[in-house]
Order: C-alpha cells, then structure tokens, then sequence
C-alpha cells in the first residue's frame, strides 16, 4: 500500500498522486513487482525497498549518487505472541521484536517503508509530532530517528513493571507461567540490546561523516547529539534490565532447585523413621515360632515398643538437625 502525504495548515494531509516535497510511507500488503515498479518510477535501487522489508537486516546507510538510504530498527509487538496487549498469559516468544524502518531520501521526497505498521511512523500519521514537515527532510530523519528512541525507552519501561509484577508472583509460588513470561521478556531484551547497539553505531557514522548535512544547523545538530544521548541511555537501561533479569531468573532457579532438595530431604527421612516399624512387624509377622504370641500382652507390648522406639530415632534426627 502506498500513500502520500503533505502538510497543509498545520495537518498532514493524504495525496492521491505524489508531489514535490511530499512524504511517501509504503506499507504491506505489497503486490508482485509494485517495489520494482515503484523503485523505477522514482529512479533509485528497489534492493533499498527489499532490504528493507528482511527482518535480519542490520541498521546500515548507503549513498547511491543523488539517492541516500537509511535503515533504522525499531521495537513492535511480536505478532506470533498470544496476546501482546496484556502480557499476559503464557507465552514464549518475545513480547516485542525489532523490524527495520527503510528511509529513502531522494531530490524530491522522503520514502519509508516497513514489514510492519509501527508506533513511530504511525505518530507523524496522527500529527502527534510536533514541528513536523515532510518538506524539510533534514529535521523529517532526525524525528523520525528521535521518536524510535521514545519508542525504546517506552517499551523498555512497560517490561521493566511487567518483570517487577511476575517477580512479586513468584514470591508466593513459583508456577510455569510467572517464568516463561520471564523469559519472554529477556528474549524482548536481548533483540532491543542488539538492535540499539546497531542503532548507535549508524547515528554515530551518521554524524561523524554529515550524512544528513546538517552540520551547518546549529538546532539540527543538538537535535542530533540529544538523539544520540537518548539512544545511549536507552541501550544502558536495556543492559541493566538484561542483568537484573538474569540475575533474576538465576536466584529462581536456585531457590527452586532448593525446595526441591528440602522436600526429597524430608522425605526421605521420613522413610527412614518408617522403616523401623516396617522392619520389626515384618519379622514379628513370619510364620516362625518365636514364644511370643503366647503372652496375652505380647501384641500390646510390641506396638508401645515399636512407638517409642520410632519416637526415638525421630528425636534423635530432629536433634541433629536431619530435618
């Protein structure tokens, strides 16, 4: 699907052919050789396009003559997850993934294009993003690059209160739903560190060659450093819930492996205490003349002594702290 926009009195406003100036946001569903086609009408590589729709691909830039291209990743909900919305439920796949986000700047218009509908691209859409003009490109990648940072650090956020609600879950029991949304989040963690490492190096090659030539704007280049501390501050707090998390997922696994233990303890010595009157009515139940059925308290005495003889080894084990 492809749609163009402009900005019209302070609103963005959806075109039915493309003009000069005006942003072009491409979005799936994609018919057989529209990207080719599409590529061609606006005379750049369509490879910008398909590389941007592959999942694997790395944040990277290229410049092809009069055409510069950037892919940024950034954070959407997995679509393979239950149910993404509430967190909830079980699980195990990550609750956020990173697609790219493909930025192609050409003489005339700003084109983007993702596999997904993102939060991002989908805020200048609503006009939630102040300042914002598909004319002026330069400011246009800066804010798209800084709301992709928002949109880490708000993602990050939500599954930092959604590991402190399952770890108190887990302080009263310790059930297989509590840990596998546990991993679900340190699989959600593992795709922000990689992709914001990614994200860092091309907003740090970005700068140090102008990629975007800004470097005459004063505004524009704080804009740019503020974007880069964002994005530095974001890949730190994904290390540090990355490292609570293990830690974490560590102690529970010890803290389960424990009570297991305590239980197999007990249980066992319980068996041991057991085994006593086990053994004597065992012997005491043959067939073998042995002068005791005869003597009417035989019965009577056999039990009081078998009891205190089991009350014993139980003091005795308790005692040494067996138990």
């Amino acid at each position: 699907m492809i749609r163009y926009y402009t900005r019209e009195k302070r609103r963005l406003v959806e075109l039915t052919e493309p003009e000069p100036g005006c942003w072009v946001n491409l979005t799936p569903p994609f018919a057989p050789d529209e990207l080719e086609d599409f590529a061609r009408r606006f005379e750049f590589d369509p490879v910008f396009l398909t590389d941007s729709l592959d999942l694997d691909e790395r944040a990277r830039y290229e410049r092809d003559e009069d055409i510069r291209f950037i892919l940024v990743n950034t954070p959407v909900f997995n679509p393979e997850n239950a149910d993404p919305e509430s967190m909830g439920g079980e699980f195990n796949e990550a609750i956020y993934i990173t697609v790219p986000i493909g930025i192609v700047l050409t003489i005339e218009h700003v084109i983007t294009i993702s596999a997904f509908e993102t939060p991002v691209l989908d805020m200048f859409i609503s006009n939630k993003v102040r300042n914002f003009n598909p004319v002026d490109e330069k400011r246009f990648v800066l804010q798209v690059l800084e709301q992709n940072v928002y949109r880490f650090l708000s993602c990050l956020k939500r599954l930092n209160l959604q590991r402190n609600r399952i770890e108190k879950e887990l302080m009263h029991s310790s059930r297989n739903a509590e840990l596998k949304q546990l991993l679900s989040i340190e699989k959600s963690l593992v795709y922000f560190v990689n992709s914001l490492n990614a994200n860092e190096l091309l907003k740090m090659k970005v700068k140090r060659t102008d990629f975007l030539h800004i470097n005459g704007d004063e505004d524009l280049t704080d804009l740019f450093e503020d974007i880069i501390i964002d994005n530095s501050q974001a890949l730190s707090m994904s290390n540090v819930y990355t490292n609570i998390l293990n830690g974490t997922m560590d102690a529970y696994s010890s803290i389960i492996s424990n009570n297991l233990n305590q239980v197999i303890h007990r249980l066992t010595v319980l068996t041991v205490v057991l085994m006593v009157p086990t053994l004597i009515s065992s012997f005491y139940g043959m067939n073998i003349p042995n002068g005791m059925p005869e003597h009417p308290w035989a019965f009577y005495g056999l039990i009081i002594g078998t009891g205190m003889l089991t009350g014993f080894l139980y003091w005795f084990m308790q005692r040494r702290r067996y138990f």
